[in-house]
């Protein structure tokens, strides 16, 4: 078991609507991360939400690349983009988190994702992985120091944000009964070998404690 500490704090991803089963980027079984977060959650005294947030006309969407088609790789500024179907607009229904998800206690909701520019998978940076989205100052000034991430989806911005949380040198645990996969290419596999090199722990949430 782990004890969960006041320096903890539990990282919930993007569990909205367009992620979730009939979703515009549904990710199979999306909804199914919301119980084990619920059990989840009741271990700590500091909870963060993020929220995917993208303008209408966003970079990483096919529908913006004439030609392009939804999960096809391009190369922008920043390095391979895969392209997405439109989805977490700004103010829509699809952006909105999931109606089960009740997490009132979260103290903090992140939106990522709204420059036009640039996709953002990582809670702590854009796919640039040096523009900043203030979320690493956020924990310093609050004085939590440990990660626990749990969302949608564990081989994208759940992955992304525990490598980022690594690279800062925050320890970072996936809870993965609280997390589903896309599963693209083989992204789960490669992810995975990169939490090894990184140190991300994996465990569930049953192992948690208070």
């Amino acid at each position: 078991m782990m004890k969960i500490t006041p320096s903890d704090v539990l990282l919930v991803t993007d569990v909205q609507n367009d992620f979730c089963p009939g979703g515009a980027l549904a990710v199979r079984g999306g909804n199914a991360v919301i119980d084990p977060i619920h059990r989840a959650a009741q271990n700590f005294q500091h909870i963060i939400l993020t929220q995917d947030w993208h303008t209408p006309d966003h970079n990483s969407f096919a529908s913006v690349h004439p030609g392009k088609k939804p999960f096809e790789q391009i190369e922008l500024s920043y390095g391979p983009q895969t392209l997405w179907p439109d989805h977490c607009v700004q103010g829509t229904l699809g952006a909105k988190f999931h109606p089960e998800l009740q997490l009132t206690r979260a103290e903090l909701i992140l939106r990522k994702g709204f420059r036009p520019a640039i996709d953002s998978y990582s809670a702590f940076f854009e796919n640039d992985r040096t523009t900043a989205t203030g979320l690493a100052g956020y924990l310093r000034e609050r004085g939590l120091t440990r990660v626990f991430l749990a969302g949608l989806a564990y081989d994208y911005c759940v992955g992304y944000s525990a490598l980022d949380a690594r690279r800062l040198d925050l320890p970072a645990v996936i809870l993965r009964d609280a997390c589903r996969a896309i599963d693209l290419n083989g992204s789960v596999a490669a992810i995975e070998r990169e939490f090894v090199a990184s140190g991300v722990q994996l465990m569930n949430t049953a192992d948690l404690s208070r």
